[in-house]
């Protein structure tokens, strides 16, 4: 018997056809691990943020925001690793396949875990009045949780860390003595951060004289914002060892004092009451007063042309002593006035040396101070 063997040679679109029905699968299985994970993501988040509104939980846009964009990677990373696992590859190739959809996913747990650190410390601080974050602190969370998600993909890698870890603390050594000033700046920055001392949007002065709000605690200095939005830039251990005075604490609002004259003939009591309605006048309908808060007077001494008193105003923060100062001695002014109530000015009782004719060895008239200079000088001419 005779058997016929064929022996003729695959065609190149026969191989071609094979080639593609087999990377059919496994594309196939990745495009829809894509649309599947962007599905799951888009609703998914959409439904937490409708059960939070519910709720009333605003700590939960800590986790939405820390979710965005993983949630599809991790479907794409599982059709992959599915999809891998239809191909006909050598078992040392699928190993390293494995190990780097592993390290991918670490890395993307680090990433949500970063972003959970620094959201949740951000948002207790904000939460219970402690200020905004400052970029100091958010950058050591993210060295931390990201060291640790280094070391653990290492780990998993089969790379010992315990070599690592011992010329990484020889090198910090070596680094920490070529940098002391760096350094210096550095831990007092964190000094500063951690300490609640000084807050970002706090008022501060400094001994030295620089001024302004605080706008961030850096790793090497502290960013102030003058009246003039201008930028300053202090080393951070220059705070810390400077006397400085944070107008935000214990809390924001604060009370500016105002000193007054009025006349020795003035009717003090009504003075007084006239005063106090223009203090809550002010406190209630200016921008950047203490509504219904209660201002006060009281008189201070007899001065050598009034008798002046101080004026005791509450407001929201520090920047707002200049509007309500200005309304306040504006208001006053013009309510003194409407009720004939003088307000004196400094004069001076002037002794001339050749006493006018007929004057009986009297002072010769009573003059202001400018006027008494101009009369001094005439007579030196």
């Amino acid at each position: 018997m005779t058997v016929l063997l064929n022996t003729e040679p695959l065609s190149f679109d026969t191989v071609n056809l094979e080639l593609i029905l087999r990377l059919l699968t496994p594309t196939l299985i990745v495009l829809g691990s894509f649309v599947l994970g962007f599905l799951v993501e888009r609703q998914g988040i959409r439904r937490l943020q409708n059960l939070t509104t519910r709720l009333g939980w605003g700590g939960a846009d800590v986790i939405i925001n820390s979710l965005k964009g993983l949630i599809l990677l991790w479907f794409v990373l599982g059709g992959i690793f599915v999809a891998v696992l239809t191909l006909p590859i050598s078992n040392n190739l699928f190993i390293v396949i494995q190990k780097a959809l592993l390290a991918l996913a670490i890395v993307s747990g680090t990433l949500i875990a970063a972003r959970l650190a620094v959201g949740s410390v951000r948002y207790v601080s904000e939460t219970r009045g402690a200020g905004n974050l400052s970029s100091l602190f958010e950058m050591l969370t993210r060295i931390v949780v990201f060291t640790l998600g280094v070391l653990i993909i290492l780990q998993s890698l089969g790379i010992a860390i315990t070599p690592l870890l011992t010329a990484l603390g020889i090198g910090g050594v070596s680094l920490g003595l070529a940098f002391q000033s760096t350094l210096a700046n550095f831990i007092s920055g964190l000094n500063l951060a951690t300490s609640n001392k000084v807050r970002v949007g706090d008022y501060i002065q400094l001994d030295s004289g620089e001024e302004g709000y605080v706008r961030d605690i850096a790793w090497r200095h502290t960013v102030l914002q003058d009246i003039r939005d201008n930028l300053m830039f202090v080393p951070n251990s220059r705070v810390l060892n400077n006397v400085f005075k944070n107008y935000g604490l214990p809390d924001k609002e604060a009370l500016i004092i105002i000193d007054v004259g009025v006349s020795y003939s003035s009717d003090l009591e009504k003075i007084e009451a006239l005063t106090l309605a223009i203090a809550h006048e002010v406190m209630n309908e200016v921008e950047g007063g203490v509504p219904n808060s209660d201002p006060w007077i009281r008189y201070k001494e007899f001065g050598y042309f009034a008798v002046t008193m101080t004026v005791y105003l509450r407001i929201r923060e520090y920047f707002d002593h200049l509007i309500v100062r200005h309304e306040f001695i504006k208001r006053l002014h013009q309510r003194f006035r409407q009720e004939g109530i003088e307000m004196p000015f400094p004069i001076q009782t002037t002794f001339l040396s050749d006493l006018e004719e007929g004057n009986g060895g009297r002072p010769a008239k009573s003059t202001t101070a400018e006027e008494s200079v101009l009369s001094f000088l005439q007579q030196d001419e």
